[in-house]
């Protein structure tokens, strides 16, 4: 993600310190629902005490900067707040202090129950206020709610300064509520429909009031809706709040019937799973291509490249829908020109897009941006790893042109010296310096510290590009083409044979991160060199040297392994990339592990990765924690404004339980394989209910009889599909 630039543009793209801290502290909630989410601190409240990314965002704009509630002017007491499990539902319960004049207590704490109720929909946040009298007496109270909008864009919100903006408009009193708007410097003109039912009794700018009197047992309630409009678009379509909970229930049984049920003996695990399904249900944002899921929130609630391949290949076994959608999407927006401004080439998959102000004005590049070396190998690795989950032969075919055009891209742009190692080099003069998943502005460097110069080869990127050959020569091969196969099939193997000549660094037991422009190879200790594995590219031999490397104390700190060993000289625990642990970082490696069958490493990163999402609050992974030693009777420490979710965090899980099953399809056989399958001692057994291939189906349950050995037993088959266990 696009978390630095440039050095000397490095605060355009950072976070802010003051929004960091306050994200950290306020403990957010989220919800999401398409193109719109909303971030509100434990009491249901945005921006109440500082600055940060909290409020109601639509397409990358800031539709409500400020959500506030006050009982008699004061602020209500907290007794509990939780999303639902399934994400649909924010509930938050409140009570009122104690109140009085001149000494005497008009109203006892705890007589009021105030409860908030937020369902978020596509372009529209809903608000139910039930407020009951639990006191013997009757009472009068006034409630105070204040709703504010900046419509930052969200790079604002990041921190990013603007010389200039456009113009905030007063705001217009409706019968039943507030219009705020906000003309742009792109000319746009964006508003916030905010309505209440019923109506307030007192409406004043961005505040309203109500004057309310209970009687013992009496219950109120007040409906708060903020509809986000955009000139030129369609209106949101608004269910209203029961409507808008029960569109997003049916969407999660709906996905919950496409998907693998899983359940497992140890009910921690189990809360990850479930966490991590849901999260990547509301993550999944529906285009006409079928669910994408989007990166992340709050910094990147929108479609990334990297980020979507990434997080399907990890859930694939699982939910190859999400496979299937990612290609389409993808390959419909896949470059076809040369365009600098946005590190665009012919053939290339996108890394990024965006639709606020900032993208539409060209202040930021990401409307529609490309700079990104990976996404385009990775693209042809996830069809071919696709066709081999599913046999599905109609999406090869339909995709084969945007295949041929992005091996084009490899050997064309990707490859500009023709020695055959994927490059990158920015056009865009406010693009992305760094244009792999490590895309800070310092983190790719020598051991002395000095930042590589570009262009520069990434060990993963060909380890990518390894996997894109061979798998788009099998593709070929099943289309009829076997020359052309032949032809990628020999790329393949150049380029691995040159790939073990250049980056492999005995001194460190593991590949140079990178190669720079002048040849040299980075030779400091990087998580990269582990993302070998996924594909095959590194020989058996130094796979299992890398298995022990990273697993020692300077790497692997107890919860992963970290992005930058400690003792490297950018070495920073508390750094975005150079010090870090990234759950899909490890969840990549585990996956790799498991391709040469490295099973003891693997499951010592996994458990760790485990321990994490137990310590971590609704047993939900962040994008990324600081890469401290684990200390006894102490989680992982939080990385400040790391997005939460954010999918391919969610995916780790999924991919972590793949890898521990070793599970695997022949669709031409008809047959669900299990591999080398291990468990670990914290977990007993699993159970698989739904496990799909083509329209057949089975139900399976894999135990532990002994440390290495893992018995598979068939509950249920339903149509002609065969499970295979492999020794």
């Amino acid at each position: 993600m696009a978390a630095a630039q440039a050095e000397s543009a490095e605060e355009s793209f950072t976070i802010a310190a003051t929004a960091a801290t306050a994200l950290a502290i306020a403990r957010p909630r989220t919800l999401k629902s398409g193109n719109t989410f909303v971030v509100l601190d434990l009491f249901g409240d945005a921006q109440w005490h500082a600055a940060t990314a909290e409020g109601l965002f639509h397409e990358d704009t800031r539709y409500l900067s400020r959500i506030a509630l006050r009982i008699n002017g004061e602020r209500p007491l907290l007794l509990s707040s939780m999303v639902s499990e399934d994400n649909a539902l924010l509930s938050i319960d409140l009570t009122n202090p104690d109140f009085g004049q001149r000494g005497q207590l008009q109203m006892m704490r705890d007589t009021v129950h105030l409860q908030r109720s937020f369902v978020c929909g596509d372009g529209v946040l809903h608000q139910r206020l039930t407020l009951r009298n639990f006191g013997a007496e009757p009472i009068e109270f006034e409630l105070h709610l204040e709703q504010a909008a900046d419509f930052a864009d969200l790079f604002e919100v990041r921190g990013m300064h603007r010389p200039e903006r456009g113009t905030l408009l007063p705001p217009e009193t409706l019968p039943d509520g507030v219009l705020l708007g906000y003309r742009g410097l792109d000319g746009v003109t964006r508003r916030s429909r905010l309505s209440f039912a019923p109506p307030p009794d007192e409406a004043q700018g961005t505040e309203v009031r109500y004057r309310l009197r209970l009687a013992p047992a009496e219950e109120r309630v007040i409906d708060i809706a903020c509809r986000c409009e955009r000139e030129g678009a369609p209106p949101p379509r608004d269910l209203g709040l029961d409507g808008w909970l029960a569109t997003h229930q049916e969407w999660t049984a709906r996905r919950r019937d496409e998907v693998v049920d899983i359940y497992t003996a140890n009910e921690s695990f189990n809360d990850w799973i479930n966490r991590s399904r849901a999260d990547l249900d509301m993550l999944a944002t529906r285009a006409p291509e079928g669910p994408f899921p989007y990166a992340g929130i709050p910094w990147f609630s929108t479609a990334f490249g990297r980020d979507s391949l990434i997080t399907a290949l990890q859930c694939l076994w699982l939910d190859p829908t999400l496979a299937s959608a990612v290609l389409r999407y993808l390959a419909a927006r896949q470059a076809t020109r040369l365009d600098p401004a946005l590190d665009a080439e012919p053939g290339k998959i996108l890394h990024e897009t965006r639709k606020g102000e900032m993208a539409a004005l060209g202040e930021v590049p990401f409307g529609l941006y490309y700079g990104s070396v990976d996404a385009t190998p990775l693209f042809v690795v996830l069809l071919d790893a696709y066709h081999a989950r599913t046999g599905d032969l109609a999406l090869v075919r339909a995709l084969w042109p945007n295949v041929e055009a992005a091996l084009g891209w490899m050997e064309c742009h990707g490859d500009p010296d023709g020695d055959g190692f994927l490059t990158y080099d920015r056009r865009a003069s406010n693009g992305l310096l760094n244009q792999g998943w490590k895309d800070s502005h310092d983190a790719v460097f020598h051991a002395d510290g000095r930042l590589a110069e570009a262009p520069i080869a990434l060990a993963e990127v060909q380890a990518y590009a390894y996997g894109a050959w061979n798998g788009a020569a099998r593709l070929a091969r099943l289309l009829g083409d076997a020359p052309r196969a032949g032809a990628l099939e020999r790329r393949a193997a150049r380029l691995r044979e040159r790939f073990e000549a250049r980056f492999w660094c005995e001194e460190l037991g593991l590949y140079a991160l990178a190669i720079d422009g002048s040849g040299q190879p980075c030779r400091v200790r990087a998580s990269n060199g582990g993302h070998t594995l996924l594909t095959g590219i590194a020989g058996p031999e130094r796979a299992a040297r890398m298995a022990a490397t990273m697993l020692e104390p300077s790497f692997f700190c107890g919860w992963g392994v970290r992005t930058v060993a400690e003792g490297e000289s950018r070495y920073n625990p508390m750094s975005y990339h150079n010090g870090s642990v990234w759950p899909h970082d490890n969840g990549l490696i585990a996956m790799g592990l498991a391709r040469y069958g490295l099973h003891g490493p693997m499951l010592r990163l996994l458990g760790g990765m485990f321990d994490s999402a137990i310590w971590t609050e609704a047993k939900r992974l962040p994008e990324l924690f600081c890469g401290f030693p684990r200390r006894p009777g102490e989680g992982p420490t939080a990385y400040p404004v790391a997005c939460l979710p954010q999918a391919w965090a969610s995916a780790t899980a999924f991919a972590a339980l793949g890898a521990m099953l070793g599970i695997g399809f022949r669709p031409e056989a008809r047959q669900i394989r299990f591999e080398r399958s291990v468990l670990p001692q914290w977990l007993e057994w699993v159970r698989l209910k739904n496990l799909r291939l083509g329209d057949a189906s089975v139900d399976v349950l894999l135990r532990r009889f002994h440390p290495s050995g893992v018995s598979v037993s068939v509950l249920r088959r339903e149509g002609d599909v065969e499970v295979a266990v492999i020794t």
